[in-house]
């Protein structure tokens, strides 16, 4: 891919087509749709809109590398080999792929670059190891006057489509793909409409990295006609989704067709939770992270804050000093600290449930307006005055803001953490390591950070309760989600 960034990095030149079998092409409707940049409001590139023909054309050659190609013979050593080379190049092209992030989603460029960009590399790295280490078991069995021989052998799903969100474009990507390949899989990748970019120059660093014609194919378009066509296509073996949990309903419906396979990584509406017995600073700052971290747009956001009775007032006041003080900008500012929402529906969704929470009786503590009136910027917001029922409370609004609540004691606050449709993940300050350890098995979350906040790594699973999914991202897992166990008996 050409990427020309001009004088004022507001629009690039893209080539505007989809990567299907190992080749750029137009979409079959030649119809196209623009990417805009959300700290300007300006358009970025126009990109190929997929529909259903485009669909068919990517499942085709998917199914092809599988079935017939070389991906099929290619040797757990030499897959593994290609893997590590897309993360070298990720690394390599570090720069270049933090830029479109930013310029793309709206995160700061120093952000991008020492999470994003780092992290997906990881994540090929470590999937890389793992290619090698696919393994069955042998089993005793115990019918009696027999001998038998048997095992199990664990081998690709077939394939996979998979859907992936705008708030971390690239990771979310490699997460997908790093252990849909390591697995012996092939796939179809569907980026956000809303950030293509790095998903598409991606592609390119897959081709380069030497991975068979057909076995990444990457289809730009929207949710309602390429992404569903994706999860619906009966050519499809699985299809693993990351985005809203109303979106993740659609997405099991559409797959019921041919019973495919199906993995979720959905909403949050996670507690963070502040005993008096914290490191009182570091509580605080844990805490801004916890919300504030990429603009509030992460499914794990810590959006619920509960604070033991004695310590509300002082945590209050200590995330609203640091509210106010985060720099609000151009994430190509090396000040900036939070850059701008994703979209201007994005901004929308975020101004409705603010003032949500105000009709309902919450209190706003800081922040509660749009910033500036060129690009999507929303203020660090924080309420206070909430309670259990209210929509700002119970719903995940995908921004940067925090609701704060007093709680008494741990089985108080156990309650309230576990008070939610989701299940994502959790936060506990303490110093008392034994408290924390019991408030962990309480709370139902797939994860729980310790005196910590948004401490992820490729080898440990990710994942939610109740209507945060189904399954598990990463580590071990993961490859659960993108193989099949065959039971193997003979009689000897």
């Amino acid at each position: 891919m050409t990427v020309s960034i001009d004088s004022q990095g507001t629009r690039l030149d893209v080539p505007n087509q989809l990567f299907i079998g190992g080749r750029w092409v137009d979409a079959r409707s030649g119809e196209t749709f623009t990417t805009m940049n959300p700290a300007t409001g300006e358009v970025l590139a126009d990109v190929a809109s997929a529909g259903a023909e485009d669909v068919d054309r990517a499942v085709i050659a998917a199914r092809a590398a599988f079935e017939t190609g070389a991906w099929r013979t290619t040797t757990p050593s030499l897959r593994g080999r290609l893997i590590w080379r897309i993360g070298d190049l990720i690394l390599e092209h570090a720069e270049e792929l933090a830029r479109l992030e930013t310029l793309d989603n709206g995160k700061p460029l120093s952000v991008a670059l020492a999470a994003d960009i780092p992290l997906a590399a990881d994540l090929f790295h470590y999937m890389a190891g793992w290619a090698t280490k696919i393994e069955g078991n042998t089993i005793s069995m115990s019918i009696p006057d027999a001998t038998f021989h048997s095992y199990t052998l664990r081998e690709p799903v077939g394939v996979v489509g998979q859907i992936i969100p705008w708030n971390f474009p690239l990771l979310m990507a490699a997460w997908k793909l790093g252990p849909a390949l390591a697995a012996g899989n092939t796939v179809i990748l569907k980026p956000a409409e809303q950030t293509p970019l790095s998903a598409l120059r991606l592609g390119e660093l897959i081709a380069e990295a030497g991975i068979p014609d057909g076995v990444v194919n990457i289809i730009t378009g929207f949710g309602e006609t390429a992404g569903a066509a994706l999860a619906s296509h009966p050519g499809v073996d699985k299809v693993a989704f990351t985005g809203s949990t109303e979106v993740g309903k659609s997405i099991v419906a559409a797959a019921r067709g041919n019973l495919k396979r199906v993995s979720l990584e959905l909403g949050g509406k996670s507690p963070n939770v502040i005993f008096n017995d914290a490191d009182s600073s570091a509580a605080v700052a844990g805490a801004s992270l916890a919300i504030f971290f990429n603009h509030g747009q992460a499914c794990t956001a810590g959006s619920r804050l509960f604070v033991e009775s004695k310590s509300f007032d002082s945590v209050v006041q200590g995330v609203a000093d640091i509210a106010k003080n985060i720099k609000v900008g151009n994430g190509l500012d090396p000040d900036t600290e939070m850059g701008p929402l994703v979209s201007d529906e994005q901004l929308q969704r975020v101004t409705r449930y603010i003032a949500a929470g105000q009709d309902e009786g919450a209190e706003i503590v800081v922040g509660g307006s749009q910033r500036g009136d060129r690009g999507y910027f929303m203020e660090p917001t924080v309420f206070v005055n909430t309670n259990p029922q209210m929509t700002v409370v119970r719903e995940e609004i995908f921004g940067p803001v925090l609701v704060v609540q007093p709680f008494e004691d741990l089985d108080d606050v156990a309650a309230m953490m576990n008070d939610s449709d989701y299940g994502l993940a959790a936060g506990i300050w303490t110093r008392d390591i034994s408290k924390a350890h019991l408030l962990a098995r309480k709370v139902r979350a797939g994860t729980v950070w310790i005196n910590c906040y948004h401490a992820v790594d490729a080898a440990l699973p990710f994942g939610g309760y109740r209507q945060s999914g189904w399954g598990r991202e990463m580590g071990h897992e993961v490859l659960n989600a993108y193989t099949e166990v065959k039971s193997v008996c003979a009689l000897l």
